[in-house]
């Protein structure tokens, strides 16, 4: 796909522009990276991932690939040095909204702005927010009071638990909040720990962290819906709890939405405090 806009053309990215954007990834004068288990880079090939380029020189890059279906999140923006973000982002969102409505017909796109640039760029395409992503860190170095439940068994996640965890968490999250197998296999390749909840021999919930310079981050947390509110998702964040103070870790961190209140109610009820960080969450649907 090429399409001349203005001064720029904008094409799919390809193995031949890897280094341009590679380039773009880490020297940009402005960038939106989503907090992702994939790099950039990883989304070539897959589409949406567009780039404009002037006279062979790449200026702005967008990626936002749906994975799962259905589910986009917005994995790049990006812009050189010395180019107005506006008219690259209006050509390049554009331009993908034209696949994204090829691929799934209907349009939910997602992102978490972390720079107030960003934000406007959104709102301007008619992008809302509602809700927001808060963190929480537990670091007293006071474990909770410990779950029993001679029924459950804790253990840690192998790789063939991968397709019982996908159904786990699509049946626990909704919309933009899924994820797919192959980014939960990738999760659990890079996980510093992961477990599998046992119940009775069904698996019935898993936790995913990554170790962190502090400590670690509880990055996935999941519970078969008919099976919450017995103690399970607690038993899971007590036992991660545990082993990254065993590690010698100085705290723990976990990310929510400020509207799940049972999910804050579970880490409070653990210990876990209020950053006061909040990151809006904005939507598009068409």
């Amino acid at each position: 796909m090429i399409a001349r806009i203005n001064q720029h053309t904008v094409h799919s990215a390809s193995v031949e522009d890897r280094q341009q954007l590679a380039n773009l990834v880490h020297f940009g004068a402005l960038i939106h990276r989503h907090l992702d288990w994939r790099t950039p880079l990883d989304w070539i090939g897959q589409q949406p991932f567009l780039c404009a380029s002037y006279m062979g020189n790449l200026l702005a890059a967008l990626a936002c690939p749906p994975d799962p279906p259905g589910v986009a999140w917005i994995r790049l923006f990006a812009v050189s040095a010395g180019q107005s973000s506006d008219p690259l982002w209006h050509d390049l969102w554009t331009a993908a909204l034209v696949q994204l409505r090829k691929i799934n017909g209907s349009v939910h796109v997602a992102a978490i702005p972390l720079q107030n640039w960003f934000s406007h760029l959104l709102a301007a395409s008619s992008f809302t927010t509602d809700h927001s992503v808060v963190v929480l860190t537990w670091d007293d170095h006071q474990l909770p009071q410990a779950y029993s439940n001679s029924s459950l068994t804790l253990r840690p996640m192998v790789l063939d638990d991968i397709p019982a965890v996908e159904k786990i968490d699509i049946a626990a999250f909704g919309g933009v909040w899924q994820n797919s197998q192959a980014c939960l296999e990738i999760a659990f390749r890079q996980s510093a720990l992961a477990t599998v909840a046992d119940l009775d021999g069904s698996l019935v919930g898993y936790q995913i962290s990554t170790a962190t310079q502090m400590g670690g981050h509880l990055a996935r947390l999941a519970v078969l819906p008919e099976f919450q509110g017995q103690g399970i998702g607690y038993a899971l964040v007590y036992d991660t709890l545990t082993q990254f103070e065993r590690r010698g870790g100085r705290s723990v961190t976990v990310n929510t939405q400020n509207i799940n209140t049972t999910s804050l109610k579970l880490y409070q009820k653990a210990g876990f405090r209020l950053t006061g960080e909040e990151y809006p969450v904005y939507e598009f649907f068409s």
